[in-house]
């Protein structure tokens, strides 16, 4: 008896579903591996199960390497596409691709704030914890960086201010030192400056008492030979000053 013709659709039965894509799963990596040795072709499979747990199979080259080639290839395809329309059909084919690219970026920036990660498979949750961990470990590099420059200004800082700080103590120093030598000289000297205050301060005795021939020492009697000879009588009276002086030569 021979089977009809499958009819493709979704299984509903999950168990069936479950069967079908092992056996299927096993076939198609089974095919792909036959192409690739039979028309020494490279092959790259990727298969992600409804649960999100990857299959995949590769040629003899990485698997990296045919995804990078792949995106060559359709960059340069879709270039050449681009180049060959006219201006206004560019900026129009571009349009899509640059609404496509904003809410990819857009998706991205809601996972790595931990929002809408429920359509998100295993795979690719550890694909994002993996690229915060780099990214946090970058950050701490980076803020490390920082605090040991700002370590490192604030010990020269204090360097300087130390050095200002041994300069003006030295200077004040020096100013104490000076002052307690003052002080000294005062004390082993404190005649020094009365003395020359008295002699800075007494007058001069006019000149004519100096020169008079004849003077009279309170009121008395005593003469020169001179007046004795003329008969003429001084009444000079010495002032009382200079009387000190002529007493203590």
């Amino acid at each position: 008896m021979r089977q009809g013709k499958v009819q493709l659709k979704r299984i509903e039965n999950k168990i069936s579903r479950q069967v079908t894509f092992s056996k299927r799963r096993s076939g198609l990596l089974k095919k792909a591996h036959e192409i690739s040795v039979m028309c020494d072709a490279e092959v790259g499979l990727i298969v992600f199960s409804t649960k999100g747990k990857l299959f995949h199979y590769a040629t003899d080259s990485c698997m990296d390497d045919i995804i990078a080639k792949y995106e060559r290839h359709c960059y340069e395809e879709n270039r050449l596409k681009v180049d060959s329309e006219p201006p206004k059909e560019k900026k129009h084919a571009q349009l899509p691709k640059l609404v496509a690219r904003v809410e990819l970026l857009q998706r991205n920036l809601k996972n790595y704030a931990g929002e809408d990660l429920d359509p998100l498979s295993l795979r690719e949750l550890q694909s994002l914890q993996q690229q915060l961990d780099a990214a946090l470990k970058r950050i701490r590099v980076k803020k490390n960086q920082v605090m040991h420059e700002s370590i490192s200004q604030l010990q020269k800082k204090e360097r300087l201010l130390q050095q200002k700080n041994n300069i003006l103590s030295v200077k004040l120093k020096e100013r104490e030192n000076e002052e307690h030598t003052m002080e000294e000289n005062r004390r082993e000297d404190p005649e020094i400056l009365p003395q020359t205050s008295v002699a800075i301060a007494a007058p001069h005795p006019p000149p004519e008492l100096y020169s008079s021939p004849s003077f009279t020492i309170c009121g008395g009697s005593q003469t020169s030979a001179d007046q004795q000879s003329s008969g003429v009588e001084s009444n000079a009276v010495i002032p009382p000053w200079l009387l000190g002086h002529l007493r203590n030569p």
